[in-house]
């Protein structure tokens, strides 16, 4: 990969939760991806910030063992030129006392240059980011300032406005990156460039020859340090109105104008602006058994760990199929796969196509994977159907240099570059979909760990069943 660093400003990030199981597994190593591929500025500086005091060489050591446990273990080398830009201002940061922050940020300017821009990250529980936007502002830490937000965006229609409106007050909405990762993965962004540089497919993107769409990301994890933060938000708000939402708008929006980031923002918004509000009677929620047994969970909670819906889109080009979005915990397998299911053609010479004929799937996880399933002859005497495989590995690809979704992510911000994030007007009406489930959410339903979650899931799909990873024969 080519080396950047001149095309990029010298560059001060914040990363607020420096110390926190977010910015362990995902931030932390991003930020040693980019320095490995030579994408960060020639002059950069990475602050971690806390509730309590550290000296810089615990953070240091705390940052290397994040890195080698949730990526790869960095070599002396590479890790000494990397060490030397990192620094910790701890004893937290509110508006009345910024702690060590002020003090430690005037020194790292002195080092690298006082025109630096400033990108906040927060990497905290999304109940602190009124506070913490507040006292960017009080500490005048926001002017021509970035600033990323995990999500969610907000928990209730309510937190969300609350938050929208904190933020307009210190930030320009053109400062503002709300970071969802799975937009950063690279089969996520397949799906456009598969569909619209490909007219085999884009022709046929549409309710006359799919016959639904799958979007099934099942994990056989649990809830593990995460419990208390789990359990005051559940699946269907830390997935199914995240992630699962931004990938069905990434399938049924229409062709932007352009790949610009405002064309690109633009369409996705649109079509989630025509997302049918969800109906109760189309979800089924569940939990895990044991889950209540977990330290942290309430012995009486009714937290979803699981969720599968069905969604309609309100579109000429999508009216009538539906779009099945599922996803839990301690389930059988882990997958993140998006398929479309084709309609066997309506006549022809042969009478009858196989029940599970044609799929198109994009693996999410990894690098990414893109798999065609279709029906075929049987090689051998006769004409009996049967199905053939195909895949292709992302990173086979000539040339491929794949990013993680957080580096890929923090790279765009780096370049100024929102076309991977999310806006306003989109998030408020996802709240819109969601309020008929979460003003009345079905009861959860038991389920085994090591299954597929409650069976009244399996009925949403029907014959089709949900999809699972095709890989050809061995």
């Amino acid at each position: 990969m080519s080396d950047s660093r001149g095309q990029v400003p010298t560059t001060i990030f914040v990363l607020f939760g420096a110390t926190g199981d977010l910015a362990a597994r995902m931030v932390l190593p991003a930020f040693y991806q980019l320095y490995s591929a030579g994408l960060l500025p020639e002059h950069w500086a990475l602050v971690g910030n806390g509730r309590h005091a550290m000296s810089d060489d615990e953070f240091r050591e705390h940052v290397r063992d994040a890195i080698a446990e949730h990526d790869s273990a960095p070599g002396d080398d590479a890790w000494g030129g990397f060490a030397r830009h990192v620094r910790f201002a701890g004893d937290g940061f509110t508006a009345d006392d910024p702690g060590r922050l002020l003090d430690v940020l005037a020194e790292v300017r002195s080092a690298v240059g006082e025109g630096a821009q400033l990108v906040h990250y927060l990497a905290l529980p999304p109940t602190t980011f009124v506070d913490y936007t507040k006292a960017l502002g009080a500490h005048d830490l926001a002017r021509d300032a970035r600033a990323v937000y995990e999500k969610p965006f907000g928990t209730s229609r309510e937190s969300f406005e609350e938050l929208d409106a904190a933020v307009h007050d210190v930030f320009d909405e053109r400062q503002v990156y709300r970071i969802d990762h799975f937009l950063g993965k690279e089969n996520t962004q397949n799906l456009h460039v598969l569909r619209f540089a490909n007219g085999l497919f884009e022709g046929v993107w549409n309710n006359r020859h799919v016959a639904q769409v799958q979007i099934s990301v099942p994990e056989t994890l649990g809830i593990a340090n995460r419990a208390q933060f789990y359990d005051a938000t559940g699946s269907v708000l830390d997935m199914l109105v995240t992630h699962l939402f931004q990938v069905a708008a990434e399938i049924a929006d229409e062709p932007p104008p352009t790949l610009g980031a405002d064309d690109v923002q633009s369409a996705r918004e649109s079509v989630i602006a025509a997302f049918r509000p969800l109906d109760p009677g189309e979800v089924v929620l569940g939990q895990f058994d044991g889950y209540r047994d977990t330290p942290g969970v309430a012995d009486d909670s009714t937290t979803d760990t699981f969720v599968a819906a069905r969604l309609w889109v309100d579109t000429d080009r999508w009216r009538g199929v539906p779009f099945l979005l599922r996803t839990g915990k301690r389930l059988a397998t882990s997958e993140q796969l998006v398929s479309l299911v084709f309609r066997p053609p309506e006549d022809g010479p042969i009478p009858q196509s196989l029940p599970d004929g044609t799929v198109l799937s994009f693996d999410l996880s990894g690098h990414g994977t893109i798999h065609l399933t279709t029906t075929v002859k049987e090689p051998g005497p006769g004409t009996k159907l049967t199905l053939g495989h195909m895949s292709l590995p992302l990173d086979s690809v000539a040339d491929a240099s794949p990013l993680a979704p957080y580096a890929r992510l923090l790279h765009d911000v780096l370049d100024g570059d929102r076309s991977l994030f999310t806006r306003p007007d989109g998030l408020a009406h996802v709240w819109e979909v969601a309020a008929p489930l979460l003003d009345d959410p079905p009861t959860p339903q038991p389920y085994a760990p090591g299954s597929s979650g409650p069976a009244a899931a399996d009925d949403l799909p029907g014959d089709a069943g949900w999809i699972t990873m095709q890989r050809p024969p061995a």
